[in-house]
């Protein structure tokens, strides 16, 4: 696929532009020696490589739909706050090398445009915002498919612990509250006091716990990722040293 139907897709939306660098005459289609290397071999390799790992994604996605499909046993309680599948949340942290990759690819068209045509970096703000949200979603994406069965163990967790507070604060309030305890009963660190506590963090955990499998963490490791190579194109704006600065500012 690389070296015909992809290679073939390249040339027919491709046009020769030398203002972008580009090894190719800019009236005729006769490539130099550069431009061979260039169309032959640098561009099935690094389309044979994303091709690989697309495929790779495709079998992640289709194993993650069958296993959604299963009636898995979702603790709400879980102390990781998606009922005990936050782990698929941190397996995308894999895919970051070849969302690194794959974001390498934007940065070398919009400093070619920026660079000789004059363009201005903030003038793509759409379009990197957009690159960055697209493959995050892409990867994070398919784990939408244990939002189901997770937003519905959270209900039924909330049902569930919301009767079990009841009838404790029922209960504990008969005790303590509407009759006098007896002389040897003291409250001060009565066991019932850090029950009704426990039970008090139980279900606080279901009401805290997510309807997804990730994370702000997750989604935000995976966009610096994909946006970590666009980060020398600010040097577009900056000098290095006022850019240092400023990071330096908001580091600091």
């Amino acid at each position: 696929m690389a070296f015909t139907v992809a290679l073939g897709l390249w040339h027919s939306r491709t046009r020769p532009d030398t203002s972008l660098g580009y090894p190719i005459p800019a009236e005729s289609w006769n490539l130099t020696p550069a431009g061979f290397w260039y169309v032959f071999v640098s561009i099935p390799i690094v389309q044979f490589l994303l091709l690989r790992w697309y495929l790779r994604l495709f079998i992640w996605f289709r194993f993650l739909w069958h296993v959604s499909r299963i009636n898995v046993h979702l603790i709400p309680t879980h102390p990781d706050r998606s009922a005990g599948l936050a782990f698929l949340g941190k397996s995308a942290y894999a895919f970051g090398p070849i969302l690194f990759a794959q974001g390498a690819t934007l940065p070398g068209l919009v400093a070619g445009r920026v660079l000789y045509r004059g363009e201005s970096l903030l003038s793509f703000k759409l379009q990197i915002g957009g690159f960055i949200v697209f493959f995050v979603l892409a990867i994070l994406g398919p784990l939408l498919m244990f939002a189901p069965q997770m937003v519905t163990a959270k209900r039924k967790g909330l049902a569930d612990y919301a009767l079990l507070a009841q009838r404790y604060v029922e209960s504990f309030e008969q005790k303590w509250v509407l009759r006098d305890p007896g002389p040897s009963e003291e409250l001060l660190g009565a066991a019932d006091i850090q029950s009704l506590a426990d039970l008090g963090n139980s279900y606080g955990l279901v009401r805290d716990m997510r309807a997804v499998p990730f994370g702000l963490e997750d989604i935000s490791r995976l966009a610096a990722a994909t946006g970590a190579p666009l980060l020398p194109l600010l040097l577009t704006i900056f000098s290095p040293e006022e850019l240092i600065m400023r990071i330096i500012k908001v580091v600091f």
